[in-house]
This record gives structure tokens, sequence and C-alpha cells, in this order.
């Protein structure tokens, strides 16, 4: 794409997230972020994200998953953040990545559940609901997926 068309796509996203509230990025975390050599820089990624600020946060997220690829938190904000540019298969791809390095992730089953409600899959976001409620019972995670399903209707 040449320069100028990114900036306006930067400046399109931007804009919009300044008139959108911004939606803290909950469930992200399960300690591996913590441990990595890259923790700083997730943070800053993660404030990004908690701003709204997608498209900056984007790029960010990239380095430090091909720094740091068992790093689950960073690539579950990836997925998030993917979602949130319209991103859909790079968003499922790292769902998928968070749940192979960690099965139980509670953030990425959430968030890919929300996933499955967007792409029109509703059974499987009922299973991600059910996969959470047996791993935590009625956590955050759990019931955030489960009012984002019957919001959706399904």
């Amino acid at each position: 794409m040449p320069p100028t068309a990114l900036t306006l796509i930067a400046a399109v996203f931007g804009l919009l997230s300044v008139l959108a509230t911004p939606l803290l990025a909950a469930g992200t975390d399960d300690g591996t972020a913590d441990a990595s050599t890259t923790a700083a820089a997730y943070d800053e990624a993660k404030a990004m994200v908690d701003g709204g600020n997608f498209v900056a946060a984007l790029p960010a997220l990239l380095a430090i998953t091909a720094e740091d690829a068992g790093n689950a938190d960073a690539w579950n904000l990836l997925g998030y953040t993917h979602r949130n540019l319209g991103q859909m298969e790079e968003s499922s791809a790292a769902y998928l990545r968070v749940l192979t390095l960690n099965p139980d992730h509670l953030g990425a089953l959430e968030y890919q559940g929300e996933l499955f409600l967007q792409t029109g899959q509703p059974d499987l976001a009922r299973a991600n609901l059910e996969r959470l409620k047996s791993l935590c019972g009625t956590c955050e995670e759990a019931e955030d997926l489960e009012q984002a399903i019957s919001a959706a209707g399904a």
C-alpha cells in the first residue's frame, strides 16, 4: 500500500478510537507476559489497546509475538486487536495460537467466543462458554461471553 493510503487508514482508525468509548481488554493475562523479556513492551501495547488505539498496538504486538512466541498473553491481545480492526482470519489464528500454548487461557476462550459470534458461529461460542464455565464457574470471562451470546440472540 502506498504511504498515503496507510496514513489515511491510520487517521480513520485514530478518529474512530477517539469517538468510540474504549473497552479495556479484559481477561488477557495468564502470567506469560510477566515472565517474558518483553514485559515492558507488552504493558505499552496493552495500554494502547486499552485506550482503543489498535492501529498503533498492532505492530508492537506483532514484534512481541515474533520475539517471544510463547507469550500467550501477547497472542491473545494480538487476536483482540486484529478482531477490533476487522481482521477476523488473523484474529482467529492468534486465538488458536494462544489456545495451543495454554488450552485453559480464560481470556482467549472468551474472545474467541466473541469472534465466533461475529462470524456467525454461535454454536462454537456456546461451546467456549461451556468450557469457561467448567474452568472457572461464573468468572468475569464466562459472564462476559454469556452476555455477548445473549445480546446476539444466539
